[in-house]
């Protein structure tokens, strides 16, 4: 028997199912602060260290460029554990889903800015995708009101992407390695207007039933 809003008990309909609900123990909330998480807060942590690194002696000692690269590499495979992790063992938290991106951008605007920095990569790559990220996190917040719009598989293809074609502008490689560069980063370019597109689209629909719901209230 539950209390109804009034006060007065309420009984259940009798079936099990019924019953079961009606003594069934609340969720357990996910803590804030878990190993999802703290992978997530360890890429920020790693980002001002990649940059030390990129920059130290001119950006052009061979050493220091592979120490960069394995920064970049590390703080980049942590988001791909930290995402593992939260899914497997259920540590999915709204935290998350917002910190997990904006470490992701940090790290990678951070090498887009110093590569052109060092005249390796031409700025109006790195203004695009930083347009398209910057827009993609300020439309999260605009929708925040609303829900939560997690990453998408195109966005994950377009993280990798990324990562992989940084990589090889870190590596200290042979001239004849630019053609393989430049598809590399076209790709990634292609996929990082793509999804900035589908996040706009998203976006405006999350906003929308999130209106409508508010009015059916």
């Amino acid at each position: 028997m539950s209390a109804a809003a009034d006060g007065t008990p309420e009984a259940d309909d009798g079936t099990p199912e019924a019953h079961e609900a009606s003594h069934a123990p609340a969720p357990t909330p996910v803590p804030t602060l878990n190993v999802a998480n703290v992978l997530t807060l360890s890429r920020l942590v790693l980002v001002p260290a990649f940059v030390f690194a990129l920059f130290a002696d001119g950006g052009v000692d061979t050493g220091w460029r592979l120490v960069a690269t394995a920064l970049f590499a590390v703080a980049s495979l942590t988001d791909q554990i930290d995402g593992w992790v939260a899914r497997r063992y259920g540590l999915i938290t709204d935290f998350g889903k917002i910190a997990d991106p904006i470490a992701d951008k940090a790290l990678i605007g951070a090498a887009l800015v110093g590569l052109s920095l060092l005249g390796e990569l031409g700025w109006w790559v790195t203004i695009v995708i930083a347009v398209r990220e910057i827009g993609v996190t300020l439309l999260r917040f605009w929708v925040i009101r609303h829900g939560v719009i997690p990453a998408s598989r195109g966005g994950k293809a377009k993280t990798l992407a990324q990562i992989a074609a940084i990589v090889l502008y870190l590596l200290p490689l042979p001239a004849g390695a630019e053609p393989v560069r430049w598809v590399l980063m076209g790709f990634a370019l292609i996929l990082t207007v793509a999804t900035g597109l589908d996040y706009v689209v998203r976006a405006v629909k999350l906003r929308a039933t999130g209106k409508r719901a508010a009015v059916g209230r």
